[in-house]
């Protein structure tokens, strides 16, 4: 089958990239490359963005399964430009579904739940606390009633693979960065629960769904935890780190516990990895000296994004005002 990656160079979509080269399936990747300079993979790619309609629809008429990782990620990366934001993650997702007539896999986030103490499932209240989350709801209302699926991702971390850039605007990656590199980790506040996954368990189960007949909105997770909880999990690994706790609030109020169950159920989902598999290889890259500049702005969605938001000419194709 025909499967275009659209937003494919990117953090998840190396990951999957990879699996499915080794697959009988023809990938396509289709990418801006707003954070990478190069794509080097023996991969068929088109560098091009999900705003210039024409250019993306011969590729939608080429595709049987379309995967759509594109998108603004994040709370601060999202509101530095909020016309932009719903451009990239509202609009041209709605584009995609009025053009095209196959299977869809999409990527939501379990920031749609904002807060709450209960363990929570898809049918619990959503509570969006940003535009980021807001867009992720959107996402799935435009794909309802679609041959589509929608997977609620918990807070991602680990490598995805040997191309792709690191993100260290994740908790478990900078808190690992912060270990090795500097000898110690700040935590805010520290209560708050995360659900983790790891970036390739995300790609596994999107190489197993994408021939499926199962449609709808999936929570996927491995662990919930506490933003302590991973810092002491970090230091336990990283001899000599220490952690430094504040009682200052946090600026990010989110906290949520999830329940992956319906996906365990429905399409199997079983993940391999685990925070502490995460933490072995992020330690040994970084102590391998393989990462030179841990605060280079490329390794954080808003820090890069930033300088180019600000009325100069975007790698988004037009000159942008954040104020307009």
């Amino acid at each position: 089958m025909n499967i275009l990656l659209v937003g494919g160079a990117g953090y998840l979509g190396g990951a999957l990239t990879d699996i499915l080269a080794d697959s009988d399936h023809d990938v396509l990747v289709y990418d801006l490359l707003l954070y990478e300079e190069t794509y080097r993979k023996d991969v068929p790619f088109v560098r091009g963005d999900v705003r210039e309609y024409e250019k993306l629809q011969k590729y939608l008429d080429w595709a049987d399964v379309v995967v759509w990782l594109a998108a603004l990620v994040g709370d601060p990366a999202c509101a530095l430009n909020e016309q932009l934001t719903m451009d990239v993650n509202r609009h041209a997702l709605q584009y995609m579904r009025d053009h095209f007539d196959g299977r869809i896999l999409n990527l939501s986030s379990c920031s749609v739940y904002g807060a709450g103490d209960e363990i929570l499932d898809e049918n619990s209240d959503l509570q969006p606390l940003s535009l980021y989350a807001k867009t992720k709801i959107w996402s799935e209302q435009i794909l309802d009633g679609a041959n589509s699926i929608s997977f609620r991702l918990g807070t991602l971390y680990g490598l995805s693979d040997a191309h792709a850039r690191i993100r260290f605007d994740l908790v478990v990656n900078t808190l690992v960065m912060r270990a090795i590199l500097h000898g110690k980790m700040s935590v805010f506040g520290g209560a708050q629960y995360r659900p983790l996954l790891h970036v390739r368990d995300v790609a596994k189960t999107l190489a197993e769904n994408l021939t499926t007949a199962q449609t709808g909105v999936y929570n996927l997770h491995a662990e919930n935890m506490t933003i302590l909880e991973v810092a002491e999990r970090v230091g336990k690994a990283v001899r000599g780190a220490i952690i430094e706790r504040s009682d200052v609030k946090f600026q990010d109020s989110r906290n949520y516990r999830v329940s992956s169950e319906k996906a365990r159920r429905e399409i199997g989902f079983e993940p391999l990895l685990r925070v502490d598999d995460g933490i072995r290889e992020l330690k040994t890259l970084l102590e391998d000296g393989r990462v030179s500049d841990s605060f280079t702005s490329r390794y954080s969605n808003y820090l890069h994004l930033r300088p180019l938001l600000k009325g100069y000419e975007s790698p988004l194709g037009r000159v942008i005002n954040v104020n307009g």
